[in-house]
């Protein structure tokens, strides 16, 4: 039985927002210059509540004029609601950095959804919620419905379930799009001759294989695996991790080293261990097709 958590909802006294015209005579009295001092007081306590918040106030207001307008319990309340899931201050100050959007946003329209989704349908834990959200908090500016809920029973079909159900880790992958990256990176992976079952077994050993570029990490690294080193598609079966590492850095410079040394060795064992034990691996290797000679 899955334990839901009630996620609140928005307060009967949310009416109370209502404001109605001033009468004539008040309005008539109302000094229009002093109108102008108390706007900009409110405006500049904003902004102090902005600084304090460790949020670069020029950056947020050029992406949300409507701070400007917003009364300061708005932005209060939405930092409110995020310390509310566990997120400590810096991640929430972080967090509004990145997406001003947020501050003028309804905490019961816009963030609480995303919060009952990962909870009650994605089913992270809750003590999970925090971590999932700082790892990505561009879910914090997905829409639910629209967004999360269809990658999400994409995932699921793929594998996505069970004991590779998803993770504080793995959460990040709802934010993709479909058609636009999830679909293509599948396809792509097929298109080499490998087969559905060969890729879903593939992106659930190896998740990240869905973040990373056709262009700029799958296309020059199934190159160089097919035409330098002659690879066979059955050891990037066994070994997906092989997109993860770096070819500059790593695979082209652990290659070279093998070539001139004569003699191959596997994709796990080539890639996963430490310099130093490559090395080692290397001076193993070659005392081994010395010994083979003299006898």
């Amino acid at each position: 039985m899955t334990l839901r958590l009630p996620i609140p909802t928005a307060p009967n006294s949310a009416k109370a927002h209502l404001s109605f015209p001033p009468t004539a005579s008040a309005a008539a009295s109302a000094s229009a210059s002093g109108a102008t001092v108390d706007s900009g007081l409110k405006f500049r306590e904003k902004l102090v509540y902005l600084q304090s918040l460790k949020v670069n106030p020029t950056k947020a207001l050029y992406k949300n004029p409507n701070i400007r307008s917003a009364p300061l319990k708005t932005l209060r309340s939405i930092t409110q609601c995020l310390a509310s899931m566990g997120l400590e201050s810096s991640a929430v100050s972080r967090i509004l950095d990145m997406y001003p959007q947020l501050l003028t946003s309804d905490p019961y329209v816009d963030i609480y959804p995303i919060f009952d989704f990962l909870l009650n349908v994605v089913e992270i834990p809750f003590p999970e919620v925090r971590k999932t959200i700082i790892r990505c908090p561009r879910l914090l500016v997905s829409n639910p419905e629209t967004q999360l809920k269809p990658t999400f029973e994409f995932l699921t079909e793929l594998g996505f379930a069970g004991s590779n159900k998803f993770t504080s880790q793995t959460t990040l992958l709802l934010v993709s799009s479909l058609e636009l990256t999830l679909k293509p990176k599948i396809e792509y992976l097929m298109g080499l001759g490998l087969d559905y079952n060969d890729v879903r077994n593939m992106v659930l050993r190896s998740p990240g294989l869905l973040t990373f570029s056709i262009e700029n990490n799958y296309k020059p690294k199934v190159d160089y695996f097919l035409n330098e080193m002659n690879g066979d598609l059955e050891e990037l079966k066994r070994f997906p991790q092989y997109f993860s590492f770096s070819l500059e850095r790593k695979i082209k410079p652990r290659h070279h080293l093998l070539v001139e040394y004569g003699f191959s060795i596997s994709l796990s064992d080539m890639l996963k261990v430490s310099d130093g034990e490559f090395s080692s691996q290397l001076i193993e290797g070659r005392l081994r097709m010395l010994d083979e000679r003299e006898y």
